[in-house]
């Protein structure tokens, strides 16, 4: 595969690197890579979509300095080890905004993005994306063994094999080169829960359609039902920040940002809201891309 239209060198370099430990089939062409996130928390104390409107760019954690997983995104933190292993240290010396953007390959065509325990709304980019990604299976924070690109993606077979919670089951991707919201995104896809707020009025000044998901939503009766998935006292805290008996991402939005909670634990209450609580077309469902989002 020729990076020679890649920018910058290092990006160039690690995509050399992971190309070389890659074997098999190429990647269908309609599959797409998704970021997740949450999209009504806040960057530098600003509201995440204004922050994004705003610099026209989606950045790593080294740059924004926050994250839906870890915070290890320094020099000698675990983020910087994994991408130093991974990446034949490409990035060793780089500026954080040289770095790979984190998301993941959608091959189940999921209607809330690939990898939703990082978020209820999700960019889906572009197929010239996929030239420019690696990819990794399981997540590269367990050093994982096994390495792919469009080209050459052994790791569809890999992840269908497995029998990882439906949250973890997800194959990374590593976009090089730096994802521009103009250029390399085919839409922002929400959750419907936004429609009318704030998050909305911002989605709609990025340089990008929207569009809308099903929606994940559940009761506080059927909360109760998975209090061994996360743990009792998340169930008990998703229930006392419910709404009229029920949570949605809105909703644990909402709470996270009164500083009321500890993150950490807001967290595991969304991680059930995702596992029992997405609509259908999510999980292991295939549905097909024209069903994916509505736009609006």
């Amino acid at each position: 595969m020729d990076f020679e239209d890649v920018r910058p060198e290092r990006a160039r370099a690690a995509l050399r690197h992971v190309t070389g430990l890659s074997r098999g089939p190429s990647v269908e062409p309609d599959l797409r890579i998704t970021l997740n996130f949450h999209p009504d928390r806040l960057c530098g104390g600003l509201p995440v979509l204004q922050a994004l409107a705003r610099d026209g760019a989606y950045h790593s954690q080294f740059v924004t300095g926050t994250s839906n997983g870890g915070l290890t995104a320094h020099p000698g933190g675990d983020r910087w080890r994994w991408e130093s292993r991974i990446f034949g240290g490409a990035y060793d010396d780089a500026p954080a905004t040289e770095r790979p953007v984190y998301g993941a390959l959608d091959f189940r065509r999921q209607v809330v993005g690939a990898a939703p325990r990082f978020g209820s709304s999700h960019f889906r980019l572009t197929a010239a994306a996929l030239t420019r990604a690696t990819f990794c299976y399981p997540d590269s924070a367990a050093e994982p063994a096994d390495f792919g690109t469009a080209a050459a993606m052994p790791l569809v077979a890999l992840a269908e094999a497995d029998d990882r919670d439906a949250l973890d089951d997800y194959i990374e991707a590593q976009v090089h080169g730096g994802v521009d919201l103009a250029r390399d995104v085919e839409a922002l896809v929400l959750d419907p829960g936004y429609r009318g707020t704030s998050v909305e009025a911002d989605a709609r000044n990025l340089p990008c359609p929207v569009e809308w998901h099903p929606g994940y939503r559940i009761t506080v009766a059927e909360l109760r039902r998975h209090a061994d998935y996360r743990g009792q006292e998340y169930v008990d805290l998703g229930a006392r920040i419910a709404e009229d008996g029920r949570l949605d991402p809105r909703i644990i939005g909402d709470a996270v940002r009164t500083g009321r909670y500890e993150p950490q634990h807001l967290k595991m209450v969304w991680h059930t809201l995702a596992r029992h609580g997405a609509p259908e077309g999510a999980g292991t469902a295939r549905v097909p891309r024209t069903n994916a989002g509505q736009a609006s």
